[in-house]
């Protein structure tokens, strides 16, 4: 069954002739689905191929305009698949684009580090991107009845969203799929680079994060427990948020001396995972952290939401020394607006410190009656 993807639409309007469409994704959240639904309906010639593919990367990666132009011959559209792993890929897309008149060119990686370092400043005003999530509640609503979203709600906490867990019978396979992913995986892209050599680390650190969810987070205190410089362990979560694992917000301050800017929130990509990482795949009710579960879910549909409706908007948390706080700030058209997030309250009141720092931004609470208009 497929679930019609939104990004499918975004990515039509995108391709052009002399440009580059870059898609971002974590591993198994539907590039290749997204490709081949967009490939059904094209009418002009393409090629699809493989970066993995070692006769691909030595066409593509060899920097001879008549090497690629043999390669691809007639072809009006180029689709190349995990793109990251062929070297010298920017330089020879833009190749491509400006020697081959009337050619498209569409790219997916796993990870942006690569690719983005690869592509960024040879395509410079070649090039879009569009990044891929696990399935948002805004593309599987459009196979769900209301009521069904209601009762698919805690599974969507515990076992997450990408789309071969949506669309399976049991939780016993979504425990196993989500095991397999963070065994095999998770990190593969990130061990693949110079350097990087510690994946229980890696894993030890990700456990430690999954257990601060919309708390602050320290690196000198990170490091401490992982016998790791706070550097390098900056530096991992640098690379575990560019290979689409975490996603890390800021501290927002403009006014006031005693908000905290100088720590991060992290969230998970997809709840499942988080909770694969600790495993912990219990019901609700058994568990202490069903607050946190809802926090990360609500803020990450958030951002599949602006990322696939084209709401683009400054993301943050909002925190003073005293202790007031607002779980999500949107700085969005001018203006702010900023949003409490609770699993079990039906009220809840503006902080006073944010309301006299910012008389003219917003706020409301997010909860179960009202999610649904704040992510679809």
């Amino acid at each position: 069954m497929y679930i019609p993807q939104l990004q499918l639409k975004n990515l039509k309007q995108l391709v052009t002739p002399g440009k580059v469409i870059v898609i971002y994704g974590a591993r198994r959240t539907g590039k290749t689905t997204l490709l081949n639904e967009f490939l059904k309906k094209e009418s002009q010639p393409y090629t699809l191929a493989s970066g993995e593919d070692i006769t691909i990367q030595s066409y593509l990666s060899s920097q001879s305009i008549e090497k690629l132009k043999a390669f691809i011959g007639s072809t009006r559209l180029l689709v190349v698949d995990e793109a990251q792993k062929i070297p010298h890929i920017g330089i020879n897309l833009k190749l491509i684009v400006d020697h081959i008149p009337d050619v498209s060119v569409i790219v997916t990686g796993s990870s942006s580090f690569d690719l983005a370092r690869s592509t960024g400043e040879p395509l410079t005003g070649r090039k879009s991107t569009i990044k891929l999530f696990p399935l948002a509640q805004l593309e599987i609503g459009q196979i769900e009845k209301i009521h069904q979203t209601d009762a698919n709600l805690e599974n969507r906490l515990i076992y997450g969203s990408y789309p071969e867990i949506v669309l399976m019978p049991d939780n016993r396979r979504r425990e196993n799929y989500l095991k397999e992913i963070v065994s095999s995986y998770l990190y593969k892209d990130i061990l693949e680079l110079d350097g990087v050599r510690h994946s229980s680390k890696i894993s030890r650190l990700l456990q430690l994060i999954a257990l601060q969810i919309g708390k602050e987070v320290s690196l000198s205190e990170l490091g401490t427990s992982l016998g790791m410089s706070k550097n390098t362990v900056d530096r991992y979560l640098d690379l575990l948020e560019k290979a689409f694992v975490i996603q890390r917000l800021s501290g927002f301050s403009r006014n006031l001396r005693n908000e905290i800017t100088k720590n991060c929130h992290y969230y998970f990509l997809d709840n499942g995972i988080r909770n694969a990482l600790i495993n912990n795949f219990n019901l609700l009710e058994q568990r202490n952290d069903a607050g946190e579960l809802w926090e990360n879910y609500i803020i990450i549909e958030r951002l599949k939401r602006q990322e696939y409706l084209s709401g683009s908007a400054n993301n943050y948390f909002w925190r003073t020394y005293t202790k007031q706080e607002l779980d999500f700030v949107e700085e969005r058209e001018g203006r702010l607006f900023g949003y409490e997030i609770k699993w079990g309250k039906s009220k809840a009141k503006p902080p006073k410190e944010w309301l006299s720092a910012y008389p003219e931004a917003s706020f409301e609470l997010i909860n179960r009656e009202n999610y649904l208009k704040f992510i679809c």
